[in-house]
């Protein structure tokens, strides 16, 4: 259950780091009200996800999913280039999160 939790944890990093952006400094209203409660799930499953799992395994799972995700949002958004050597770097990142779980 826990890896579910974390998993979903870093979904809402991906979530509450993109609405960030679009909040302008937090001076638009609808992105800084899903920053904040995408930054209170993610976090909270954060903090449950640790109760089981060790926290340096734990957190590099959560930024490695919420890292590749928002760069993934941005790519397909346009927000960001697309190019060969990013694309790798992400499934090097998505191995590695993958090879934490599987070394727990």
């Amino acid at each position: 259950m826990s890896w579910l939790v974390l998993a979903l944890s870093g979904v809402l990093e991906a979530v509450w780091a993109t609405a960030l952006g679009k909040s302008e400094g937090f001076s638009r209203l609808v992105p800084s009200l899903i920053f904040a409660v995408a930054l209170a799930g993610s976090m909270g499953g954060l903090a449950y996800a640790m109760r089981d799992l060790p926290v340096g395994t734990a957190y590099a799972v959560w930024v490695g999913i919420g890292a590749v995700l928002t760069v993934l949002y941005s790519m397909l958004t346009g927000g960001e280039s697309v190019n060969t050597l990013k694309i790798v770097f992400l499934v090097l990142i998505v191995g590695s999160v993958v090879g934490l779980k599987a070394a727990h």
